[in-house]
């Protein structure tokens, strides 16, 4: 596969690209055709790969640099500084740019810089069966941006912009294919993982709110995800994907009551 199969035109010549890695060999090399085919540069920051991940980014066209990592929000940081220009395309080694949203970026950029500094992204979950996610579960992410003007937080927990009040943010269409898990197994082994770092590196909430939520919180969550959400329409795989999601949401809050026992056993 090549930039130029998945591109239906040139990148912007002022646009960066810069994608967090670690251990992503399967993935990594689809994700930077795709990013090439509408950014100038790719930049991959590698936390210490140890499978073909860097020559595999390498062989793509990314520039990489290794960095080990510092947390999500300083790790997209370091992203931001090693690109060359302004304008940043923020993507996860899971994310893949669509035909249809490389057009939008280049129509975005036609006449110059796009007059809003900031603009959100639809991510299409892709799961292992079936259809793509198309008109449910859907997320808005603002990962289109001028870092002249916006930073990624630096923050070990969080890793996307915080937008003051009154930013007016652009909207494009396109999907950005997100190849989010291999099976319900890996979904519970992220979860696991950013459930852990959540609640280590976040504000610890008061021992009477962590107390409720744990007790009551699970079916809430779940509704949001199953009914709100809209993964109901994903049938019988969608109820199982929902119920990790709400797991996985619980699990911050069971992290944080304890580490209130914990303190409570120290003292």
């Amino acid at each position: 596969m090549t930039a130029e199969a998945i591109g239906r035109g040139a990148p912007v010549d002022r646009l960066s690209c810069y994608i967090r890695t670690l251990n992503e060999a399967t993935r990594i090399e689809r994700v930077v055709l795709a990013a090439k085919a509408v950014a100038a540069e790719v930049v991959v920051v590698d936390s210490g790969s140890t499978d073909e991940t860097v020559a595999i980014a390498e062989a793509a066209g990314a520039r990489v640099v290794h960095q080990p990592w510092l947390g999500n929000g300083p790790q997209k940081r370091v992203g931001e500084e090693a690109c060359s220009h302004d304008w940043l395309l923020d993507l996860d080694a899971d994310e893949v740019v669509s035909p249809e949203l490389a057009d939008e970026v280049r129509a975005l950029f036609a006449n110059g810089e796009p007059t809003r500094s900031v603009h959100r992204l639809k991510l299409v979950t892709v799961p292992p069966f079936g259809e793509p996610w198309h008109d449910f579960y859907l997320a808005w992410r603002a990962k289109l941006y001028d870092r002249r003007q916006h930073r990624m937080p630096d923050h070990r927990a969080w890793d996307q912009l915080q937008l003051d009040a009154g930013t007016v943010v652009g909207r494009l269409g396109g999907a950005i294919d997100h190849h989010a898990f291999r099976d319900l197994a890996h979904v519970m082994e992220k979860l696991n993982k950013v459930s852990t770092n959540r609640a280590r590196d976040g504000r610890l909430k008061p021992f009477p709110v962590v107390a409720l939520r744990v007790v009551a919180a699970l079916p809430v969550y779940f509704f949001k995800h199953y009914v709100l959400r809209g993964l109901w329409r994903g049938g019988l795989y969608g109820f199982a994907f929902a119920g990790t999601q709400a797991i996985g949401r619980w699990l911050r809050d069971a992290k944080m009551l304890e580490m209130h026992l914990w303190r409570r056993a120290e003292r």
